[in-house]
């Protein structure tokens, strides 16, 4: 699911943590926009600090204005992309929706 709200982007991803490598996997399933898969595991909050940093870097957005609004300790995420910048939101549209 990807939703823009006037706050920025809003998508839910589902998080696949202890993975070989960090990246994108896109789903057929349409209750969200897509799978991330984080070398991170899953404990003390480093699988969501990597979702971000990941987040952050292939969306060129600062880390501080993403956050997770819903999931913080399940594999299911929704997140906030805090961005006004209209390109960026159509990039993560074509990358996500």
């Amino acid at each position: 699911m990807l939703k823009v709200t006037e706050d920025g982007i809003v998508i839910v991803l589902k998080i696949i943590p202890n993975s070989s490598m960090n990246g994108f996997v896109l789903t057929e399933d349409s209750s969200v926009a897509a799978k991330l898969k984080v070398t991170a595991p899953p404990i003390e909050n480093k699988a969501n600090k990597a979702v971000i940093e990941y987040l952050s870097k292939y969306f060129k957005i600062p880390k501080t204005s993403i956050s997770v609004i819903k999931g913080e300790t399940s594999k299911e995420k929704t997140i906030l992309l805090k961005t006004k910048d209209a390109e960026k939101i159509k990039f993560i549209e074509q990358t996500l929706g």
